[in-house]
């Protein structure tokens, strides 16, 4: 019934409030969360936190994410001091003054690989040491620059083109003197392992090499000497048009970088010049071959060595390619050209000697040049008959006149041998040809003699029989 409404007997009644719902008690809920937070953020800690007790080189990196350590031993290795005692007296620096580094975040990133924090086996491992490195250019000039005293600065090698020589020299490396670095980084080494932040040494005056050695300096020399060497346009192996040694050189420039190495670059401008004198230089027409052969086809002597003619290319590109080219080292710059084949004539010779008839005939191509009377070997000196070829050739010749010989012949002409002593030659002391006269030779008139002496090479064949 509804609170105030009339009942059955005309009274009316009123109803007392529902008792309200009991609430629930959530104080222990609340009392709970930051317990639960924290717990939930230690956990998310140990995901990315180093294990307790962890160090590398003396430096405390455990608790601390793999940045924080890095930077924490970059930090430690900067600030560490040497004092250096040196025969220039005492000086201090610092590790950041040295150049002084090590690897460090990749030495933070292994120590969390190797000791999380969420692995409670990996807390307090053994400490992690570390090679140190300085920069000894940075090193020498902290140390210059606070004993200038104990400092004689050394001389890089150089090289320049020496007009004279027509070549690129050297002028050799002289090294300087200065405080032993390796003494100071030693004692960086030393301190920093041992997490000691200050230390001294004893260094005492060493050498100092120049940063550009004499040995740089001759590798960059030879390269440009080969530039210049072989510095010109090629069409294949042959160098078709050369570019001398001086024309080369004023081409190049050669750059040091201070640490050894020698930038090589050209002039495109002054290459295109050369580039224009090219055509005149490179296009001919073919020339054709002249040869003399014998019956097999054989070349037993070339009259004029045939030629390819050859016309240049285009070369408008060709600057700028062989610029790029002689800053690599490279002096040969290969022209592309377009060649005409040549032409070879070929002239058959040989010579037939007919002992039955006392001639001598000259054929060429298969036709008789000339044919001549002549006088063979008579008696006992008949000239022995076989395939021959002329070989030793000589324009006079005394024949006989030594030991042995039954005879002597002095200034004998032109003298064509084919078959050991046995030959063709003029003859000034008979006249008697067409009758065997001679010790074996073929006599001839001298000027029949001399025209086969010119037509006949050496090589070619000489058939002799009956």
């Amino acid at each position: 019934m509804t609170d105030g409404a009339p009942g059955t007997d005309g009274a009316t009644y009123a109803w007392a409030p529902t008792e309200p719902a009991k609430r629930k008690n959530r104080s222990g809920l609340w009392i709970g969360i930051p317990a639960g937070a924290t717990a939930v953020a230690l956990i998310a800690a140990s995901l990315v936190l180093i294990a307790p007790g962890a160090s590398v080189a003396g430096v405390q990196i455990g608790g601390l994410t793999a940045g924080a350590a890095a930077q924490a031993i970059s930090s430690r290795l900067a600030d560490t001091t040497i004092t250096v005692d040196s025969p220039a007296g005492a000086v201090t620096v610092t590790g950041a003054e040295l150049g002084a580094t090590v690897d460090a975040a990749a030495l933070a990133d292994k120590a969390f690989s190797d000791n999380p924090m969420w692995k409670p086996a990996a807390w307090f491992p053994e400490g992690t040491g570390v090679s140190v490195q300085i920069d000894a250019a940075e090193a020498a000039a902290a140390l210059s620059a606070k004993a200038p005293g104990a400092y004689r600065a050394p001389v890089d090698a150089t090289l320049a083109y020496d007009a004279g020589s027509q070549a690129y020299v050297t002028t050799p490396a002289q090294p300087g003197e200065g405080i032993d670095t390796a003494a100071v980084t030693a004692a960086l080494q030393s301190a920093f392992d041992a997490g000691t932040p200050a230390t001294t040494v004893e260094a005492t005056l060493v050498p100092v090499d120049a940063a550009v050695s004499t040995e740089e300096a001759d590798a960059a020399v030879a390269s440009l000497n080969g530039i210049l060497d072989s510095a010109g346009f090629y069409i294949g192996d042959e160098r078709t048009v050369p570019v001398d040694r001086a024309t080369a050189a004023s081409w190049l420039t050669v750059t040091p970088d201070g640490k050894g190495d020698f930038a090589i670059s050209a002039d495109e401008s002054a290459i295109a010049a050369a580039v224009q004198g090219l055509p005149a230089a490179v296009n001919r027409a073919a020339v054709n071959a002249d040869v003399i052969v014998d019956t097999g086809g054989e070349v037993i002597k070339t009259l004029t060595e045939g030629q390819t003619g050859r016309t240049l290319g285009d070369t408008g590109s060709v600057a700028a390619a062989f610029a790029k080219q002689l800053a690599d080292g490279n002096g040969r710059y290969a022209l592309d050209v377009a060649e005409t084949a040549f032409d070879t004539t070929k002239t058959e010779r040989r010579i037939d000697v007919n002992l039955s008839a006392q001639t001598t005939t000259l054929w060429q191509n298969g036709q008789v040049y000339r044919s001549y009377t002549i006088s063979s070997g008579a008696g006992d000196h008949a000239t022995h008959t076989g395939e021959f070829r002329i070989g030793w050739k000589t324009e006079m010749q005394d024949m006989g006149c030594v030991p042995g010989y039954d005879y002597c012949t002095k200034d004998v002409p032109w003298v064509a041998y084919f078959n050991g002593d046995e030959g063709f030659h003029g003859t000034y002391w008979h006249n008697n040809f067409g009758t065997p006269m001679s010790h074996g030779c073929i006599n001839m008139t001298i000027p029949q003699a001399k025209e086969l002496y010119d037509w006949a090479y050496r090589g070619t064949e000489v058939s002799v029989h009956y």
